[in-house]
């Protein structure tokens, strides 16, 4: 099942997300609830999930970003696409990633940008078969 989050899976997410880029499992604290809350009250601000097995086994982000070019329509920017490592290969990193889409188009983005740091050939071969390109822009990140 392809869905957007619900307010009680934070620690399921948090799970998660310790399989990416090794991060360690927080504890939820006050300051990490208000946190939460606010992304989850943001209306621009999508946290997409794929749950199998009552488990969240894959995730991404989309933020829609108001804009005041291109003729005011908002950009979509897509980060922390993750998959559980034995749930990998079954197309839900791919379900989330269209799900993502679906809310760009709903909110008239004229784009939709994502960053990867991966280099491995495969991945890259993945966001390539989800419909992005690295032609198009050049990225640069500087680390604060």
């Amino acid at each position: 099942m392809i869905r957007e989050i619900n307010e009680k899976d934070l620690p399921e997410l948090l799970k998660l997300y310790t399989n990416l880029h090794e991060n360690k499992l927080p504890d939820i604290t006050s300051e990490l609830v208000l946190l939460w809350n606010g992304i989850f009250k943001d209306t621009n601000h999508h946290i997409i999930v794929a749950q199998e097995e009552e488990k969240i086994v894959s995730s991404c982000v989309c933020v829609i970003v108001p804009n005041l070019t291109h003729e005011q329509r908002p950009y979509a920017l897509i980060e922390n696409v993750i998959t559980q490592k034995e749930y990998r290969g079954r197309g839900l990193a791919t379900d989330c990633l269209n799900f993502a889409k679906q809310i760009a188009l709903e909110n008239n983005c004229y784009k939709i940008m994502l960053l990867t740091g991966a280099k491995d050939q495969n991945t890259l071969n993945f966001y390539q078969s989800a419909g992005f390109n690295c032609n198009d822009k050049t990225a640069f990140i500087q680390w604060i």
